[in-house]
């Protein structure tokens, strides 16, 4: 596998990569796959704003349509919501056409469950061989047997309500400023926040199709540390283009990351008797800040490699309540069956309002010790993981740090680049030992 389906769908420049011809393809494939089991399968689709979208949708409308399924077009909507429509509404399926945090020429698509999850790798590699045969040999119903196509944007309000009753508190007395990136949460965002009672100053709400993710949004957070101070808000807000995660910025400008937001949330709820086993799932990628922070309030914190669905799937196998990554990806299990950028948000905004605190002193609970990544390209990685010299480095180096530090060597999924990550107090500390092991790595791998 692999031609089609990446670790979050089929993504690719829109048009070029990515065509209304594949997106057609997917979906004769997918009402194919779900109409064995169902005789008209229906689907819940949603987009982000990105100019390419409505052709994209279009497209795998009728080959929904051309395999006798059932479209139902939620439109502009967050990627979370779609996973929650498609529960709802007892969908076979949820399709969102996005390309999340990546800039507007690029889209793609993605298939939800109709239980709310990812479709699990062996479901997409069906999908891909489906899309992949060399001849097209699917049904093609006729008469009555011929797919239909419903637009239900109204499906937005169950979505808010929905998010709203995840949080019993009211934030009558915030400041809020959220930026909406131009993308899929510019209408539930500041719907949501409002009728919570804060006041809000929205930002970047206005979508042309070419300006999501343009300098705004949870990838360029400037203009939402500058809007906070300026606005003498109690807490900024970025989403990304599809709304399922989101950044902070507290009321002195600073960044809340992903990990302070996991640190914050899991805290609230151990104080409270909800975080199931007192345990956090995260990434290799969070900082040893959270992992600190966590062990000092009695709780522990589960660590999975990189990526949202193996911090999924080792929430469900054990039944944890709350899991995400560093780029504020974060599943709250109790609520969602993906990462919400909305739900975190509130999440992270009725915490701050149960304590009655800044959230700047709330993020101060976890120290954010310095990280140091240095790329090491080389000809090849074979063997990499084998090299007892590479090996000998890596612990001398972590050997220097202790318990106060750690040193992550890991490869590139795509690139000749073996990725060196230290983390520790010292910053020149790091940066030597990273130097350290990168000239290891170059002497061992480029012989």
């Amino acid at each position: 596998m692999g031609n089609l389906f990446g670790t979050d769908g089929v993504r690719g420049i829109a048009n070029s990569e990515l065509t209304p011809e594949l997106a057609f393809s997917l979906g004769r494939a997918a009402t194919y796959l779900f109409g064995r089991e169902y005789r008209r399968p229906v689907f819940v689709i949603g987009r982000d704003t990105r100019i390419s979208g409505q052709m994209l949708e279009a497209a795998l409308d009728a080959g929904i349509c051309s395999a006798g399924g059932q479209a139902i077009n939620a439109g502009v909507i967050p990627t979370p919501a779609v996973a929650y429509l498609a529960r709802k509404l007892s969908a076979q399926a949820g399709v969102v056409i996005s390309a999340s945090h990546n800039p507007y020429p690029d889209n793609g698509i993605k298939f939800f469950a109709g239980t709310g999850y990812k479709l699990p790798d062996a479901r997409e590699e069906e999908l891909e061989n489906i899309v992949l045969a060399e001849k097209d040999i699917l049904p093609r119903p006729i008469e009555d047997h011929v797919g239909i196509i419903q637009n239900r944007h109204e499906l937005i309000a169950d979505y808010i309500d929905y998010a709203l009753t995840t949080v019993k508190t009211k934030f009558n007395k915030l400041k809020i400023v959220v930026d909406c990136a131009n993308g899929a949460a510019y209408e539930v965002a500041p719907a949501i926040l409002k009728r919570l009672g804060a006041e809000v100053i929205v930002m970047n709400n206005q979508p042309t199709g070419v300006n999501i993710n343009l300098g705004c949004g949870s990838t360029h957070l400037g203009g939402l540390q500058k809007a906070v101070i300026d606005h003498g808000a109690d807490i900024g807000i970025g989403h990304d283009g599809d709304a399922d995660r989101c950044l902070a910025v507290d009321e002195l400008g600073q960044i809340v990351d992903g990990d302070q937001i996991m640190t914050i949330c899991a805290l609230d709820l151990m104080k409270d008797g909800r975080l199931p086993a007192k345990t956090l799932v995260s990434t290799v990628m969070s900082n040893i800040g959270l992992h600190q922070a966590i062990k000092q309030a009695g709780g522990q914190v589960v660590v999975t490699p990189v990526g949202d669905r193996a911090v999924l799937e080792t929430m469900l196998t054990h039944g944890y309540g709350l899991g995400g990554e560093q780029s504020g990806h974060i599943i709250f299990s109790e609520y969602s069956t993906t990462g919400d950028g909305v739900v975190t948000a509130l999440q992270l905004i009725s915490a701050l309002v149960k304590s009655g605190k800044k959230l700047s002193e709330l993020a101060a609970a976890m120290t954010r010790f310095p990280q140091v990544l240095f790329n090491v390209r080389i000809k090849s990685k074979d063997g990499w993981d084998e090299n007892a010299n590479i090996a000998a480095a890596i612990k001398t180096a972590e050997a220097e740090l202790g318990e106060m530090g750690r040193v992550l060597v890991r490869p590139s999924g795509t690139e000749p680049l073996i990725r060196v990550m230290a983390e520790g107090p010292e910053l020149p500390q790091l940066e030597r030992l990273v130097e350290q092991i990168a000239v290891i790595i170059r002497q061992e791998l480029e012989g």
